[in-house]
């Protein structure tokens, strides 16, 4: 009932424009702020991998992403350099202009996992609520914004390729 009205609903709409420009305004400062600022991860994934996330009993939480944090992440700290900037502009930009906005809303999630199972915690957990909530409403939470032009397009585009390639 409450994932139809998210979906459905333009009262929901309207709220869910709210929730992706809060969110797109701080995913797209960060960004900016990362690439006009001479960003490095390397510090930061140097630590994280050091000081990795621990249970009570101390044993690793999410041992495999400190794997990955040393046998990927660290010795290609200049891809992530890179991507982990850029990923944040263009996440807060697809929220903002509510474009892509579900794509917009997965990639920034799994960066915000990411960001979590390094260890940080600050306003992620929020973050990850509101920004679930984005991604369940699927289309409705770019309602008003580009998706209303957009999406209809890559419907349409699609399905006449669909369709040519049937009929050969």
């Amino acid at each position: 009932m409450v994932v139809k009205w998210l979906r459905e609903n333009t009262v929901a709409a309207g709220i869910l424009t709210l929730m992706r420009l809060y969110l797109g305004y701080s995913w797209l400062t960060a960004g900016f702020h990362k690439l006009s600022g001479g960003f490095d991860a390397s510090g930061y994934l140097a630590n994280a991998a050091a000081n990795p996330v621990k249970g009570p009993d101390g044993s690793l939480v999410y041992g495999w992403y400190v794997s990955f944090l040393k046998s990927f992440a660290i010795p290609n700290v200049d891809l992530f350099n890179t991507i982990v900037p850029l990923g944040e502009f263009l996440v807060g930009l697809g929220l903002i202009l509510g474009c892509l906005t579900t794509a917009a809303m997965f990639f920034g999630l799994v960066m915000n996992f990411s960001f979590f199972m390094a260890g940080t915690v600050s306003h992620i957990p929020t973050d990850l609520f509101i920004g679930s909530i984005i991604l369940f409403a699927g289309f409705n939470a770019g309602k008003y914004g580009l998706d209303y032009w957009v999406i209809p397009f890559i419907r349409k585009t699609a399905f006449k390729k669909e369709k040519a390639l049937g009929q050969n």
